[in-house]
């Protein structure tokens, strides 16, 4: 395999997690009784750009399907994190009545909702036909394709470049993020703005947020290798922050190679950051395994005490990053009874791989379980706060990443 942005052989592997369903492919009750594909998922990393990729195995098309259960307005948290960055682009770049925004991969409008309410004209760009139709029901115009060079142009051709393009938590599961990139640069206005949320590869390293990855992340981003490929297709980022989405992710603004305003020492910074902390060194990539394995077995040494104990564990959050996790440490439902989750679109499927059945937090009242695991441990303090209940009964709250915690 040839590296995805410099075309380099890929010859490192950064970390191997075996073989795994997508961590998106939930199940239903007849699926269980059905062969379920299992594919590799391995990473590899380049040592001349570093960008850090899954092997090639699986396309797009097949991962985010039209039944896609991921719908990002389920967490309260993220739903204030996209308010508030929507009230402070459309304060710093004065968008109006005239002004046009396109979000690639808008999901079901959790965000595209706010530039709505304040009539600033807008598009999402979704392929997954479920939370489409959850956006088009907010009033948001949607077309259902897959962001590319050529959806881009198209929109150039048809006068609809914007003022303001965001992409949320989208640049790391493109297969080609050279062409996804030259779409961002042939659909924004002379003078508009690019605004990219994504994962910090660097949080991923040093808190090994292992769990993150999964295969339809196809990319694990540095700023480095992200600054090199908007370069690459004629853009210039001229401001980075340093957000806590996602347990640690960057926030990149980007605008056309030669508009005229200067680069934020934001941009040399991070870079300098990165450098120092060891991302442009392969021996930072080699050692990661191991930490991987240690959280794998603290978390398996005590699911199985706790067995033995006759205690029951329950989960929260039927999250692509428990899935990575879970099937990863070989868990099935004779350690975790079920999971709990918030989406009602989950409720009566089960996990893949694992078969752990996804169910409404009801269920914890009824059983009341010694300890809830929780899988999305970005969003702890809001589970927490959510199940305060579960103290009545001294039950305690588990997080596995970056080490086990009972809390």
């Amino acid at each position: 395999m040839n590296c995805r942005h410099c075309q380099t052989s890929l010859k490192y592997t950064f970390l191997d997690l075996g073989c795994a369903p997508p961590s998106n492919a939930y199940l239903s009750e007849e699926d269980l009784n059905r062969p379920e594909v299992y594919l590799p998922l391995k990473i590899k990393v380049c040592d001349k750009c570093w960008l850090v990729q899954t092997e090639d195995y699986v396309n797009s098309k097949s991962l985010f399907k039209s039944d896609y259960a991921y719908f990002s307005s389920t967490s309260s948290s993220f739903l204030l994190h996209s308010k508030n960055y929507s009230n402070k682009i459309i304060k710093e770049l004065n968008l109006n009545k005239t002004s046009y925004v396109i979000e690639v991969a808008s999901n079901d409008g959790y965000l595209l909702k706010n530039f709505i309410e304040k009539k600033i004209p807008c598009l999402g760009i979704e392929p997954t036909k479920s939370t489409a139709d959850a956006a088009e029901k907010l009033n948001i115009p949607i077309i259902r394709e897959f962001f590319c060079e050529t959806l881009g142009k198209q929109l150039a051709s048809e006068y609809k470049q914007a003022d303001l393009i965001i992409g949320n938590n989208v640049y790391a599961h493109v297969p080609d993020i050279n062409d996804f990139t030259k779409g961002l640069k042939a659909a924004l206005k002379f003078d508009g703005t690019i605004t990219l949320e994504f994962p910090h590869l660097l949080s991923l390293i040093e808190q090994t947020q292992f769990d993150t990855i999964y295969h339809e992340h196809f990319s694990y981003l540095s700023f480095n290798i992200v600054n090199d490929i908007f370069s690459a297709a004629g853009l210039r980022i001229w401001h980075v922050e340093e957000i806590s989405t996602h347990g640690g992710s960057l926030r990149v603004y980007g605008c056309h190679q030669n508009e005229k305003r200067e680069t934020n020492r934001s941009v040399d910074e991070l870079l300098k950051k990165e450098a120092i902390h060891g991302l442009l060194k392969l021996e930072t990539y080699m050692s990661f395994a191991d930490k991987v394995n240690k959280i794998k077995d603290d978390l398996l040494s005590f699911l199985i005490e706790q067995k033995c104990s006759g205690n029951k564990v329950v989960a929260y959050g039927a999250a692509a990053k428990g899935n990575t996790f879970l099937n990863y440490a070989g868990v099935r439902n004779d350690l975790i009874d079920f999971v709990v989750d918030k989406s009602p679109n989950k409720h009566g499927k089960f996990l893949p791989g694992s078969h752990i059945p996804i169910v409404s937090e009801q269920k914890i009242s009824e059983i009341k379980p010694e300890y809830v695991l929780i899988l999305p441990w970005n969003i702890k303090e809001e589970v927490i706060e959510q199940l305060s209940y579960t103290r009545n009964w001294n039950s305690k709250f588990v997080v596995a990443v970056p080490e086990l915690k009972i809390l």
